[in-house]
């Protein structure tokens, strides 16, 4: 599930600073367009932080019943500058992409997706799902592979059970766990379940900065309980975090990490790139059919081509993080 706002913010986002103290990064409500409409609760990019590592957006969206949210169809539209990271934790997603993947997005099976110089592709919930629920987060690319060629990932970890806990790292690595799927940065991707009144205490890669993406009620991070949707971040200069699951039931957050993203990037719909001009000739290429995207294949939808929001007739401004 992509970026599918009729009228996105406009966003230049700066590498973050790192604050001594747990920051919760409150989620807000975003309605997405599209044929079908969704609400999800997006904590990254924010004002006061954009990116957390190289990781520049998350949604979380679900427990959604689709026969009243009527699910997920998104068709055909583009990305540039980043890798899209799918996760879900109830349903299943069909993703057909201009590389020719076709490929189903399950629970507990990453899907990965590099958009560098161009892709297109589209996402539509599939008919014996009646729960969607999961997690759409990007990935910034570095400037040095922002112009990267299409590539599709798909990776399924083994969860590894520790006290009161499993935990399945999709990217990088945590609890003797690595995964194979390469990126462009280091990165730390993993999904934690805490079983009732459970307390796990992780070590960390001291060199990064953390977010805890909290899925359900329940969660706490180093002692502060996050509300469903919620991010908890954490500087560099950690070497473990403790998080409690104070629920009758078990608790789920997604961990993400990477060294602070020294770059300065520009957001604006599905697009990231390094200036207001990077956007405009995106949009411009997509809009004009333009070899840069490729075309998807197999999407039975009435919209083949998802029209790109107008810019606003004025200079992307800075937003996000505080100043050191």
């Amino acid at each position: 599930m992509s970026n599918v706002e009729v009228r996105p913010e406009e966003l230049e986002c700066a590498a973050a600073p790192p604050t001594s103290d747990l920051e919760v990064l409150e989620p807000r409500d975003v309605p997405l367009g599209g044929p079908r409409a969704m609400t999800v609760r997006r904590t990254l990019p924010q004002r006061r932080r954009s990116l957390i590592g190289a990781w520049c957006f998350a949604d979380h969206y679900g427990p959604d019943d689709v026969s009243e949210t009527g699910g997920m169809d998104v068709p055909p539209h583009p990305h540039t500058g980043l890798q899209t990271v799918s996760w879900l934790f109830t349903g299943e997603i069909e993703h057909r992409d201009s590389l020719g993947t076709h490929a189903l997005v399950r629970p507990g099976e990453l899907n990965l997706m590099t958009g560098g110089l161009g892709i297109a592709h589209s996402e539509v919930s599939t008919p014996a799902t009646t729960v969607l629920h999961g997690a759409q987060l990007w990935v910034a690319l570095p400037d040095a592979h922002r112009r990267a060629p299409m590539a599709f990932q798909h990776y399924r970890p083994e969860p590894v059970l520790l006290a009161g806990a499993a935990v399945a790292v999709f990217l990088g690595s945590l609890a003797g766990q690595t995964s194979p799927v390469e990126t462009f940065t280091p990165l730390l991707g993993a999904e934690l379940v805490l079983e009732a009144g459970a307390r796990l205490e992780l070590a960390l890669d001291s060199g990064f900065e953390h977010g805890v993406l909290a899925d359900t009620e329940g969660v706490g991070v180093q002692g502060t309980s996050l509300g469903r949707g919620a991010m908890g971040y954490l500087p560099t200069g950690r070497t473990t975090v403790t998080l409690t699951n104070r629920a009758p039931t078990p608790a789920r957050a997604l961990l993400l990490g990477g060294p602070p993203f020294e770059e300065d990037i520009v957001m604006w719909w599905n697009f990231v790139g390094r200036s207001h001009e990077d956007v405009v000739q995106a949009r411009e290429d997509w809009m004009s059919h333009s070899e840069r995207f490729g075309e998807v294949l197999g999407y039975a939808g009435e919209v083949r081509h998802l029209p790109a929001p107008v810019i606003p007739p004025v200079r992307i401004r800075p937003r996000g993080n505080p100043p050191h």
